[in-house]
């Protein structure tokens, strides 16, 4: 098995750090538990990389990614988080540009494996406009998946991580249960036997003004002033796993 995941924070694994700050995150967490269910190292790449728009995920990580020697087995692909954030979306270019991805996949034989991102607009500054992009977006794609015959992991109407328990300060990205639970999804979807993970709700979190003043200036007032610029906070970042490294299989816990 060689696995290779491209995408954005998402697929990175923003929100779902290791002691030392890098980022761990969903697919490692499926390399790890594909390797334990095989028995067997799996071999794993990630090159997606924070703030990437769907176009150059779909075309220059899928090019760099098929161009993986030896070539992969499996590949997962997310991506259309940052485009549904800024203004002009055109969803129709998106599923247009998902389609390619898949097509080139099928024609180069290797399994594709396509993920709608988990819902994140519930606590979002224009969170329904968010979420009307997302269900008309994931929708798309999983006809397109239907039609093609690729299998889709939905995220984006799995209620469960929806909940605050699973999202990171920023409310943008997953932290590491959140993480856990699209993994448990993932692993699920492609024939792992593994119960889908769930946390206990906590006390409801009281968003009152000064919460919401703190949140605006640590997390919006950022984010606006990197678009005006127009600075990505993955500008000049290479993915964290250009090339395979071994994931040897460990016993589950």
């Amino acid at each position: 098995m060689r696995y290779v995941a491209i995408g954005d924070s998402f697929t990175e694994g923003v929100g779902d750090e290791r002691p030392d700050g890098t980022p761990r995150g969903w697919a490692d967490l499926v390399a790890e538990g594909m390797a334990a269910a095989l028995g067997e190292t799996v071999q794993y790449a990630n090159l997606a990389v924070r703030g990437r728009l769907l176009e150059p995920i779909a075309t220059t990580q899928l090019e760099a990614a098929l161009a993986l020697s030896p070539a992969p087995t499996m590949l997962t692909l997310n991506g259309g988080g940052n485009d549904m954030m800024r203004p002009g979306i055109d969803l129709a270019r998106l599923v247009d540009l998902t389609e390619q991805a898949v097509r080139r996949c099928l024609s180069a034989g290797v399994r594709l494996v396509l993920l709608s991102g988990a819902d994140p607009s519930q606590r979002l500054p224009f969170g329904r406009m968010i979420h009307r992009r997302g269900e008309v977006l994931t929708a798309a794609i999983a006809n397109l998946a239907a039609r093609h015959d690729v299998l889709f992991v939905d995220g984006f109407n799995d209620l469960e991580v929806r909940r605050a328990e699973y999202w990171s300060p920023d409310r943008l990205h997953l932290n590491a249960a959140g993480h856990r639970r699209i993994a448990s999804l993932v692993l699920r979807a492609l024939g792992h036997t593994t119960e889908a993970h769930a946390v206990d709700p906590g006390p409801a979190a009281r968003r009152s003004l000064r919460v919401e003043t703190r949140y605006y200036r640590e997390h919006v007032l950022p984010w606006v002033n990197r678009r005006i610029r127009g600075i990505s906070s993955g500008d000049d970042a290479t993915g964290k796993h250009p090339d395979w490294v071994p994931v040897d299989a460990k016993p589950r816990v």
